[in-house]
């Protein structure tokens, strides 16, 4: 019989100990690379699927509009700068984006010439691929070629109101859609087919619960009277804590 020296002994189990920490350390980066868009401290990228992290990252594009603006280029280069708009100290932006059809997004927006703050711009640009379309095609069997909407920048505090604190729409942090219009035409209001119960129903519900995903605050119907024609999509400050809102 063999006999091992202790030394021998505990060198083999570091051995094995080492082995093991090697092959499971590689298999974790490995499934780190693949699921990136799970883990907060990698970087976002917009050709990952929406993942546990991709909210609290596209918040973060805040604080950096390079980045963000590198981002979108780097899935289309269509969509134009806008110059910075200043009115007063709570108001104006300098990282506006200016969605064209030719840009990032396969979609037109109405009225044209739509410019929102860049981290908004490109979580439009991941909730159009990843979860506009996709819905769209199993409610309807088609694309959606157009989404109204009503603005995204407007100097103006919440709801109108003359004190209090500003909506994120004064940065143009903020985006109100209207509905959609199919590619055979028909068209989808908020409005007129939240209350209802079949697909187009069903259709908003669904892409309102996907842009939870990616925004910090998603507002519909359900909130309140104020966003019965609309939902309200926004990159509040607080998105990138990982809080979020979405009624």
């Amino acid at each position: 019989m063999i006999r091992y020296a202790p030394n021998m002994r505990a060198a083999a189990v570091i051995f094995l100990f080492a082995t093991i920490v090697a092959v499971l350390a590689i298999e974790a980066a490995a499934y780190i690379a693949l699921n990136r868009q799970d883990f907060a401290w990698t970087r976002l990228s917009l050709d990952d699927p929406v993942g546990k992290s991709t909210r609290v990252k596209l918040a973060a594009l805040r604080e950096d509009p390079d980045e963000c603006r590198a981002l979108l280029g780097g899935i289309g280069d269509g969509d134009q700068p806008a110059p910075a708009g200043h009115a007063g100290d709570n108001c104006g932006y300098v990282d506006g984006m200016r969605l064209l059809p030719e840009g990032t997004l396969s979609i037109r927006f109405v009225p044209a010439g739509l410019v929102t703050s860049c981290p908004v711009a490109a979580a439009l640009a991941l909730w159009e691929r990843e979860i506009v379309q996709p819905a769209a095609a199993r409610h309807f069997g088609q694309p959606v070629s157009l989404i109204a909407h009503a603005g995204s920048y407007s100097c103006r505090r919440l709801y109108g109101r003359n004190e209090g604190e500003f909506s994120e729409h004064a940065s143009a942090n903020a985006v109100d859609i209207l509905g959609f219009t199919l590619a055979d035409g028909r068209t989808v209001a908020i409005q007129r087919h939240w209350p209802g119960s079949g697909a187009d129903a069903a259709f908003l519900r669904e892409i309102r619960n996907g842009a939870c995903r990616l925004y910090a605050t998603v507002l519909s119907p359900d909130y309140n009277a104020a966003h019965a024609d609309h939902l309200h999509f926004d990159m509040a400050r607080r998105g990138k804590r990982g809080w979020s809102m979405c009624r």
